[in-house]
């Protein structure tokens, strides 16, 4: 059997046993016929909240929240037709601010959001990128039920109206991505974004895949997202396999978040009868699979149908030569294993920048054995204490033999897109 994995931007094939190999994938959905015409649409009639044009006022200050160069948003397209909305409904140009929602991710260049957004939007507008590190660029707007302190960026804080987008994907903590996860961690301080992914929210069983309401993680960010609640307007879009819109939720933050949810829970949600003794996975490709930090979400959906013990396959280019460092890989450096991590992250007091994708990384290899194939040198792989692999279709038929005659294999094509889980009875 031939699979195509999602793999950077060109995929990787692979061939697989066949009378032992189960694909899934997401129930397939068709892009809109006309994106651009859905997206205006969906600005007229948004979900429980007057239309963007009844919010629009000609001396508001507007702050675009967007997502960076790790998420899929086709921010190329749908911010030129926002903004060309706004310009339609008398909002002055010199007063928008399109703000980079990097939450606790590197800075953006220049070449890298003229991409995003098209030369010609870096030209016109304002673009900055949020700095979650500085007390300068961040306004307290609150306390969480939980004691976290709200500290967000003061553009959004001090805009009259604010415009949320994004993307609606699972997510493997926060349930889906989108919604208030644009504010927070979206556009919300260090301090802020490390309490929310503290070692115990991390480890409660409901922060995972496609949960939300009763996740206190997830909670939490729309806790935080509401103290800001005021003439804020979502605009998320899901999207397909090859990255067409198929669908936009606008309009209130919690009710249209909720009708997107509902939409990808439909497709991307798979049962399965049983668990596979080997997991082939994907990070989505690109731009989801830039650095070995977002490939942790690839392993983490595969690891909900591994047999314990089993193994686990992925495939993430990791083409990114500036996502080969940072606190990621330094929490990593600090211990010689899942073990020694784990034990690191809850002792009392601890707290490291992005900790929290160490936790997950360890939980998983305590379940089973993670190979990596990517463009990575086998040495940094191994520095993460990860297995490097060079060919996938030979990894596989070895530990298929190493589990035994009965031992079976899934692929996940498309990684995270899709969400396996096991059948209950």
């Amino acid at each position: 059997m031939n699979v195509r994995l999602a793999y950077g931007k060109t995929g990787l094939d692979v061939e697989l046993p066949d009378a032992r190999t189960t694909v899934i994938e997401p129930s397939p959905v068709a892009g809109l016929p006309d994106e651009r015409a859905a997206f205006a649409a969906a600005l007229e009639q948004p979900i429980a909240s007057p239309p963007l044009r009844a919010m629009v006022r000609p001396d508001d200050r507007i702050c675009i929240v967007f997502s960076d160069i790790t998420r899929a948003t086709p921010n190329e397209r749908i911010i030129p037709w926002l903004l060309a909305e706004l310009e339609r409904l008398g909002a002055r140009r010199e007063r928008i601010t399109l703000l980079n929602g990097l939450g606790t991710h590197r800075p953006n260049s220049k070449a890298e959001l003229e991409k995003l957004l098209t030369p010609q939007v870096v030209a016109d507008y304002r673009v900055v990128n949020h700095e979650p590190a500085s007390d300068a660029a961040l306004v307290e707007v609150g306390v969480t039920r939980a004691g976290n302190r709200a500290l967000l960026n003061r553009h959004l804080v001090e805009a009259d109206l604010r415009l949320i987008t994004g993307f609606i994907e699972p997510h493997f903590f926060a349930g889906f991505s989108g919604g208030p996860k644009g504010v927070m961690p979206g556009v919300a301080g260090q301090r802020t974004v490390e309490r929310n992914h503290g070692a115990a929210m991390i480890a409660h069983p409901n922060a995972t895949w496609g949960v939300t309401f009763g996740n206190p993680l997830w909670e939490e960010m729309l806790e935080v997202a509401q103290m800001v609640n005021r003439r804020l307007f979502l605009i998320n879009v899901t999207l397909n396999e090859a990255k067409q819109i198929t669908r936009v939720f606008a309009g209130d933050l919690v009710e249209a978040h909720r009708a997107g949810c509902a939409f990808v829970k439909q497709t991307a949600m798979r049962p399965v009868d049983a668990p596979f003794e080997v997991v082939v996975t994907t990070n989505s490709g690109h731009p989801l699979d830039l650095n070995l930090y977002q490939a942790v979400k690839g392993m983490s959906a595969a690891a909900r149908i591994v047999r314990p013990g089993g193994t686990i396959l992925i495939a993430a280019e990791c083409g990114d030569p500036q996502g080969r460092g940072g606190p990621f890989y330094e929490l990593l450096g600090k211990r010689d294993g899942p073990d020694g991590l784990l034990e690191l992250i809850h002792s009392p007091g601890f707290c490291f920048p992005e900790q929290w994708q160490v936790q997950i990384q360890s939980l998983i290899q305590k379940k089973a054995r993670v190979l990596v194939h990517s463009s990575l040198p086998a040495d940094f792989v191994r520095g993460a204490h990860l297995e490097p692999c060079e060919d996938i279709g030979a990894a596989v038929r070895d530990q298929l033999a190493r589990h035994g005659p009965a031992a079976r294999v899934a692929v996940l094509p498309q990684g995270p897109l899709t969400i396996p889980y096991l059948r209950e009875g």
